[in-house]
């Protein structure tokens, strides 16, 4: 590396179902052969990225780091993730948890974490950065009460209006389904804590107790689909890996009282989104933040790299349209998926962040080259 070697830098995951978590697989395996994985500060994630950063997170101490990079990262973090991409577990847990009574799907889809990924481990048992080598892992949800952010890490669960809480005891498996239960198909995950550990609120509301006591939580991508707002304090480099859907143009959108909600909370997120990216990269471009984003629709031939691993071509184009669901992914699509996530980090981290990173050692999943 060139200019990053003393920068604290910070990566987003974003959402986007089994889509994401993939695409998200392949920046996280480019970063760890530039040898960046281990010099991480901070790791964001929402939605799909949240099921990736959840096992980084929970297997960080078995990476076998050397000036940053992980020998083994394939075994450790890949295989697993791409195991649990290999099953559908969104019809049957939306089918389970409108069925079972006084049982959320968001319920079910902490259960599922838990049974395949987590087991029972804490948030307070991950790594602590303060004592080890290891990132702040700051997973988002939304508060559907607050209509905030809701923020989980290692050392506390926070909201802007609650406060926070350092002594309540959340399971990883219920920080990454809160963060991944989308409305309505998913949601609620409804967290229940002491409100007497809570300090530090924004305002003193009448009805405080009651907000923290049960608190009723949904996808963080309703309030911000790509993480970034803990990235944007103390993090010199800001890294953002984006495999959110695209905005799809409707010819004959409902038009039932009901139905066309769903249409309408499209619009709402696609418009934030939209906006949060363009403030992003002007920010960047105008040199008042360093970093670099790529998205799951970024032209690789955009940024000009005589050195990419691959030029823009029908195949890579029809990847931003794979469905965003927690769906099977059979292997073609995996390996597609993180070969194009890792060709636009190579890029991205060269010619945005400016970081001088060894050369690709080619397709991490070479039996589905895009090109």
């Amino acid at each position: 590396m060139s200019r990053g070697d003393e920068a604290r830098m910070g990566l987003a995951l974003s959402g986007g179902g089994f889509r994401a978590t993939l695409f998200g697989l392949g920046s996280l395996w480019r970063l760890n052969e530039a040898g960046l994985l281990g010099r991480l500060a901070r790791v964001t994630s929402v939605s799909g990225g949240s099921i990736l950063a959840g096992v980084l997170a929970h297997r960080w101490r078995a990476l076998a780091f050397s000036e940053g990079r992980a020998d083994n990262f394939e075994a450790v973090i890949a295989q697993p993730v791409r195991a649990f991409c290999s099953q559908s577990i969104d019809v049957k847990t939306a089918a389970l948890g409108h069925l079972v009574p006084f049982v959320t799907s968001g319920d079910f889809l902490a259960r599922r974490y838990a049974k395949d990924l987590f087991g029972d481990t804490l948030l307070r048992e991950l790594p602590d950065p303060a004592l080890e080598a290891a990132p702040r892992f700051i997973f988002y949800a939304t508060n559907m009460q607050t209509g905030r952010s809701f923020r989980f890490r290692q050392d506390y669960i926070a909201d802007y209006y609650l406060g926070l809480s350092r002594s309540t005891d959340v399971r990883l498996a219920e920080a990454v389904a809160a963060s991944s239960a989308f409305p309505p198909i998913f949601s609620p995950v409804v967290l229940k804590s002491d409100p007497a550990t809570w300090v530090q609120p924004e305002r003193e509301l009448p009805n405080l107790e009651a907000l923290r006591r049960r608190i009723v939580l949904a996808d963080g991508g309703v309030y911000d689909n790509m993480g970034l707002e803990a990235l944007l304090r103390e993090i010199d480099l800001i890294l953002v890996s984006d495999a959110g859907a695209p905005f799809e143009i409707d010819e004959s959108p409902f038009e039932d009282d009901l139905l066309q909600l769903g249409r309408v909370r499209d619009i709402l997120i696609d418009q934030t989104r939209a906006l949060r990216k363009r403030w992003l990269v002007e920010d960047f471009q105008a040199g008042r933040r360093r970093g670099a984003y790529w998205g799951i629709g970024t032209r690789i031939g955009d940024y000009k790299d005589p050195r990419a691993l691959v030029a823009d071509n029908t195949l890579t184009t029809t990847l931003e349209h794979i469905p965003t669901r927690l769906k099977k992914f059979e292997p073609r699509d995996q390996g597609r998926l993180i070969n194009w996530g890792y060709a636009l980090a190579d890029v991205a981290l060269r010619m945005r962040a400016g970081l001088a990173i060894p050369a690709a050692q080619g397709w991490p999943v070479p039996e589905w080259p895009l090109g």
